[in-house]
């Protein structure tokens, strides 16, 4: 039982612009309501008193650097968003939990109360806090940092640049350029250039669904982690490159560039998803994958490192059936991946803005684009998977002066087949997170690691 004890709202230590900004195009697309992430720490020396002051008087200072945090959004005609640079300030909440810690209670996603709940229902969103963190003490010296974070004004690398520049403020460290944000949205702007798109945009299309012999599955929706070793990774690589000459990239000079860690966890999962949701049923479902990608260095010019703001955008496969993704190769689904991920150029990412310029509705370009569940927990017979990479950002450096987290999970994840894949604490493996149908999670357990044993013994 996590009891909440009081809220502190947290503001700018110096005085920052009070303007209006118009956010980009990449964060039009995105939903006005928060990610979240926990953090695991395992100190216990530190005193309640001097925690809430350090968090609380370094987030006063990052919020300096970071002011668009401490501001609000403002929705205006189209269904677009301003943000209202205004110094209302973040939210900081101490709770503690009743309950002794357990990892197996950490990564069963069951500290869900450790995370901030947002209240989108009752309060404008003008009144809406874009940050909103929580820290939660156990009675065994575990403490855990519950972030909720806006997806309209970040994506995973300005988050991480964030939290690592609260954590070196709470250290008394000053922050090298590298982590002082720019803030110039105008970067990701396609108005100036006023061009049709060049290429056709599946990313921005509806998914598909359930045929119709599957809509009558209902139930609610569960969550579990996968781990793997990099020994397990690697031979996942190897089944994928020995059965896959047809599928690489060609580098152009004969070589064919080795699979990724990201890619081929990321087509296993997939087939394996595909394999507990077809359960006898129609072999022709078709189903696609999505997956997004940091685009900062695939734009010419690139953007600056500082950028802060969403640059991820969305990239799916082509469609494919069930039958294909199960019974051929590992290589074919790992090459779909690959295929969607390598189309990022800086002309296609250029084409995707202004395809996003012409946009006249967002709230109905939203509902399309993330409609495939009602947000509540509920299945929407949803065939497809959504895998969100958290692997090339600096999560686990983030000490706050009491040590590295020793885990890192998505606070909760409430949509069906989405997934994120992270690195491990210590380096040396990986995590899986994803969220099914409740009565697929057991059999996504058993099937993820007998595939994976199987990949190996045909080595």
């Amino acid at each position: 039982m996590v009891t909440i004890h009081c809220s502190h709202l947290v503001v700018p230590s110096e005085p920052t612009p009070s303007s209006t900004l118009s956010l980009s195009l990449c964060d039009q697309i995105k939903l006005p309501n928060h990610g979240s992430q926990l953090y695991l720490y395992s100190n216990t020396s530190i005193t309640h008193h001097h925690l809430i002051h350090t968090l609380s008087a370094s987030l006063s200072k990052a919020l300096t650097h970071y002011y668009p945090f401490a501001g609000r959004l403002r929705r205006i005609p189209g269904g677009r968003f301003q943000l209202l640079c205004n110094a209302s300030g973040a939210v900081l909440i101490e709770a503690t939990c009743s309950s002794q810690f357990s990892f197996k209670y950490f990564r069963d996603f069951a500290p869900v109360h450790a995370v901030p709940k947002i209240n989108y229902d009752d309060v404008p969103i003008e009144d809406v806090p874009l940050l909103v963190a929580q820290v939660t003490r156990f009675p065994n010296g575990f403490i855990t940092l519950g972030l909720s974070l806006c997806r309209a004004l970040l994506d995973g690398n300005s988050a991480s640049s964030f939290v690592n520049s609260w954590a070196k403020l709470a250290k008394g460290e000053n922050l090298d350029s590298s982590l002082i944000p720019l803030l110039d949205r105008t970067k990701l702007d396609s108005f100036k250039l006023n061009k049709p798109p060049r290429f056709e945009h599946p990313e921005f299309l509806p998914p598909p669904l359930l045929t119709q012999q599957h809509t009558q599955m209902e139930g609610q929706l569960g969550s579990t982690i996968l781990e793997l070793t990099k020994g397990q990774v690697e031979k996942l690589k190897k089944k994928a490159s020995d059965f896959g000459s047809g599928y690489g990239i060609n580098n152009g000079n004969g070589s064919v560039r080795p699979y990724t860690s990201f890619e081929v966890i990321t087509g296993h999962l997939w087939r394996c998803v595909c394999k507990v949701r077809y359960a006898g049923g129609d072999l022709g479902q078709p189903t696609r994958l999505t997956t997004l990608v940091n685009c900062r260095n695939r734009l010419r010019p690139s953007l600056p490192t500082a950028y802060f703001g969403n640059a991820t955008f969305p990239t799916v496969t082509p469609t494919c059936s069930f039958d294909e993704i199960m019974h051929k190769p590992l290589s074919y689904a790992v090459g779909k991946v690959r295929e969607a991920i390598g189309k990022m150029s800086d002309e296609y990412v250029r084409s995707a803005l202004d395809y996003i310029a012409s946009v006249e509705d967002f709230d109905l370009f939203r509902d399309t684009f993330y409609g495939s569940g009602d947000g509540k927990g509920k299945f929407k017979g949803d065939p497809n998977l959504y895998m969100v990479g958290w692997t090339n950002f600096k999560y686990f450096e983030t000490d706050f002066g009491w040590g590295k987290p020793v885990s890192l999970i998505p606070g909760n994840i409430n949509s069906n087949g989405k997934a994120f894949l992270l690195e491990n604490a210590s380096g040396d493996g990986f995590i899986v997170a994803v969220c099914l149908l409740e009565s697929h999670v057991d059999a996504l357990r058993k099937l993820f690691y007998e595939d994976m044993e199987d990949a190996s013994s045909k080595l």
